[in-house]
């Protein structure tokens, strides 16, 4: 008999090894990783973070940055202000590091780990400080991409990021803002606005296990309309026996300046994958397949309504069906068939006419549906009113105070209700921060927990939400001459009525406890020579207080570096390293608790622009051909090399 290998079911009632883990994630039971211990790997992210800060050397005041847009707040917020620890990667940062689909920009992230059930296309999970990899939010242009029944972890391990995607990851809790899931924190994913002069770029790119890739990007502004616009995909076999994985992603942005006080505009995202999934390397299945499209459309206005008070309105819409298939000698093929739907209405609105302060209050209402054939057997809807009020204060000049509040109510299980407070302080002429936060979150029960129907398994209506509590305390220095930020942030936080399986395996209550807890430690900066490096470090201690054993998954240790420099004569060089250490995981064979192996990986990029047209670029990913894996059975690639061309218009 064939095991399904499918991120989206739960078989909590089908296992006894569910109890273990509560925090395991969606793919607890199937996926597991292992690497070799590579004690190297820490003093290298270490030294690189020490050698960051000794050459940024000099102080100077600083002036404070221009407002943006910062998903911490919601609002344009200049980055001094914040009292959350905040990661931003530009479309330029991607670029410029050949960093093409979404997994590996998060690679580029700081404290941000996630782990591949294989190679290229397959399912990722994302461990945003120490947090249950479904219990970190995805926004996309503005919406959400996931909720308890509909899943990211595909879209995250296939979707491309586009030439006019920025990416910003927002940590600790965030459900005073967002909602349910944003316990870890919040990625957010959105095209930028369209600018300056019209643009274009076509690429293209060839290399190991048979990739074959491209994308056309374009972009730009006339008068009182901007756009932006990109699609990519390819093809690639990876390295395995059905393994092939082919993908093709798109992004659209409009905007139109009204007038003086209104701005509208629309944007339109779709994802369609086709993976080749032989499930671990004990199973080897020879044709399982299964197939995604993904589709998240948003139209939203921006209205002046007087100097000091502002509006914002997103009306939006996510449709997504995922298709397992596994055909079965002698017998009819098994489909599984997930479909989602989700309608969003977000509104806010901010007023700053009173001195030193800025109160921003919205409404957000969802309705969705779940239709799962697969284990549960779902077909339910569910609601969602959501208020928020959020106060941004500076009771004296350099420090920022923020308080808020919201309140979800869910037509299926009832009401939970969230705060969070930060504060950051300007020192050192401005050169220094010191910021401290402290939240509360929750994530909803899913429909499976609450109405999942088998032979083997019933749901519990009764269930509450999962709920946390966190908080992180940590400074960041900002280098003259906006030469870059160091920064540390020393985090905890507490879960509570954690969803996990009756002694009987027959359903789920809540019943489980956990905490994480570490450091974190990041770099961004222009060393002398124009050395641009990107690193990051964490040490995380992830417990399941319950069962008193080690949340898996979790490295205790894992960083990355990234160094780029420019050569001269239109030639620029890169590297980075990426490392993971000390973790627990499950035997893909034996389903026994094991100590994975650590791992360190290598990549090098280059790129020569030839002319103000045509750029030349090449890279070699685990360039030292590590062999490993980040979840127990499912091998990564190897040793791979892709050149590739660019051309502007």
């Amino acid at each position: 008999m064939k095991i399904l290998h499918f991120p989206f079911l739960n078989a909590r009632a089908l296992v006894a090894r569910a109890v273990t883990e509560p925090m395991a994630g969606a793919g607890r039971f199937f996926f597991s990783a292992t690497a070799r211990r590579q004690a190297p790997a820490l003093r290298v992210g270490m030294l690189a973070m020490a050698l960051t800060a000794r050459a940024a050397g000099q102080s100077a005041p600083v002036s404070q940055l221009d407002p943006v847009f910062s998903t911490a707040t919601r609002t344009p917020t200049a980055p001094q202000t914040i009292g959350s620890a905040v990661a931003v990667i530009s479309a330029a940062d991607l670029a410029r590091r050949q960093a093409t689909s979404l997994a590996s920009a998060l690679g580029l992230a700081t404290s941000a780990p996630h782990f591949s059930s294989g190679a290229s296309g397959a399912s990722n999970s994302l461990f945003l400080r120490g947090a249950n990899s479904n219990q970190t939010l995805f926004l996309v242009d503005g919406i959400r991409l996931n909720d308890p029944n509909t899943d990211y972890q595909v879209f995250l391990g296939g979707a491309c990021v586009s030439a006019c995607d920025s990416l910003e990851i927002a940590h600790g809790p965030q459900s005073t803002l967002y909602g349910g899931e944003a316990v870890g924190g919040v990625v957010s994913l959105r095209a930028q606005r369209g600018t300056g002069a019209p643009s274009a770029r076509v690429s293209a790119e060839a290399g190991s296990f048979g990739t074959v890739q491209g994308s056309v990007a374009a972009q730009g502004a006339s008068g009182v309309n901007s756009y932006t616009f990109a699609t990519a995909g390819g093809r690639t076999d990876n390295d395995r026996a059905n393994n092939a994985f082919e993908s093709a992603t798109t992004t659209l942005r409009l905007d139109r300046t009204v007038n003086q006080r209104v701005s509208v505009g629309g944007t339109a995202r779709w994802f369609h994958g086709m993976y080749g999934d032989p499930g671990d390397r004990y199973t080897n299945d020879p044709d399982n397949e299964t197939r995604e499209e993904n589709v998240l459309v948003t139209a939203f206005a921006d209205v002046t309504f007087a100097d000091a008070w502002t509006g914002r309105a997103v009306v939006g819409g996510q449709d997504r069906r995922f298709v397992a298939e596994s055909p079965r000698a002698g017998r009819a093929t098994a489909f599984t068939v997930v479909k989602n739907r989700r309608a969003v209405l977000d509104t806010q609105t901010t007023y700053a006419g009173f001195e030193r302060q800025r109160i921003t209050g919205g409404v957000t209402a969802e309705a969705n549906h779940t239709r799962n054939t697969g284990f549960g057997d779902i077909n339910k809807k569910q609601g969602l009113l959501a208020v928020f009020v959020q106060d941004q204060w500076s009771p004296v000049d350099d420090v920022y105070l923020t308080g808020g509040l919201r309140n979800d109510d869910f037509d299926t299980f009832g009401r939970a209700t969230t705060g969070r407070a930060t504060a950051a302080w300007l020192v050192a002429e401005r050169a220094v921060k010191l910021r401290a936060s402290y939240g509360t979150a929750f994530r909803a029960p899913s429909f499976l927990d609450l109405y999942g129907q088998s032979a083997f398994y019933v749901g519990n209506p009764a269930l509450q939400p999962e709920q946390a509590r966190g908080w992180d305390a940590g400074a960041e220095w900002y280098l003259a001459n906006q030469r870059g930020t160091l920064s540390g942030t020393w985090f905890e936080t507490g879960f509570t009525h954690l969803i996990a399986s009756t002694a009987n395996f027959r359903s789920v209550e809540n019943i489980q406890r956990a905490r994480t807890r570490g450091v974190e430690l990041a770099a961004q900066t222009t060393l002398p020579g124009a050395v641009e490096v990107r690193a990051s470090y964490t040490y995380l201690e992830a417990q399941n207080l319950t069962a008193n054993i080690r949340l898996l998954r979790r490295p205790r240790q894992s960083g990355s570096v990234d160094v780029w420099r420019a050569l001269g004569g239109g030639v620029s060089a890169g590297a980075g390293v990426a490392f993971a250490a000390h973790r627990r995981d499950v035997d893909a064979k034996t389903f026994r608790q094991i100590d994975a192996e650590d791992y360190t990986v290598v990549r090098i990029y280059g790129a020569w622009q030839v002319n103000a047209r045509l750029a030349l670029k090449a890279r070699v990913e685990n360039l030292l051909n590590e062999n490993y894996e980040e979840v127990n059975g499912y091998p990564a690639l190897g040793w791979g090399a892709f050149a590739g061309a660019e051309w502007r218009f």
